[in-house]
């Protein structure tokens, strides 16, 4: 059963950000969860042609091969003539399903997210199932690169003050961290929207983890 989760998550990943919408609000990071009782501190900058967001996430894991998320940041938002600041909360939960083999070539998570978004005449939540693939390579120096790619379907509520909609739409992550020293783990991420009823604008992340 563990065989099978795995290779339709991979699958998922193979074949596959909006403004407001950890899971919903980004990868950052790899498959594989924080160890048990150890914790992960990160803070991260998004960016796209009409948004900007500050967002933070500590992550924790009380069982082995399981972690929690929790995010929150702000958002500055130019959209339909507005410019509004939008406070976001987030939370979510993986699952390491697969561990890299010789026979199988990827670490492979599965979860679930939440997240809202908040301001003036605009509520936003978003939730739905991510899946995310990741492989560690060390170098000769030590230094440990972390190439991921994730994908989250979503279920969107949406009120920007003239009446509420909903929507599904899927956010493809893919992703690099690198690890210098284990202390630090630095990160880039391209974001990508599919069928996103809110924003089809691609959005870049560079951040940083701090693992304690």
């Amino acid at each position: 059963m563990r065989r099978l989760l795995a290779s339709c998550a991979a699958l998922l990943l193979l074949a596959c950000a909006r403004p407001v919408a950890a899971q919903v609000y980004g990868q950052f990071g790899g498959a594989v969860p924080v160890a048990v009782d150890h914790r992960q501190f990160g803070f991260y900058g998004e960016f796209s042609d009409h948004q900007s967001d500050l967002l933070g996430q500590l992550r924790l894991s009380f069982y082995p091969n399981l972690d929690f998320g929790f995010q929150g940041g702000l958002s500055h938002l130019d959209a339909g003539g507005r410019t509004q600041t939008v406070v976001h909360l987030g939370a979510d939960v993986k699952t390491l399903v697969a561990r890299r083999t010789d026979t199988f070539p990827v670490d492979v998570s599965v979860g679930g997210t939440i997240g809202v978004g908040s301001a003036d005449q605009f509520n936003l939540l978003s939730m739905g199932p991510l899946a995310v693939a990741s492989r560690t390579a060390t170098m000769r120096s030590g230094l440990e690169l972390v190439p991921y790619g994730g994908a989250a379907l979503l279920y969107t509520r949406s009120d920007f003050g003239h009446g509420t909609t909903t929507d599904v739409s899927m956010q493809l992550r893919v992703g690099l961290e690198v690890r210098p020293n284990p202390d630090v783990r630095l990160l880039v991420e391209l974001q990508e929207p599919v069928s996103d009823p809110i924003d089809q604008n691609p959005k870049l992340v560079l951040g940083a983890n701090f693992p304690f």
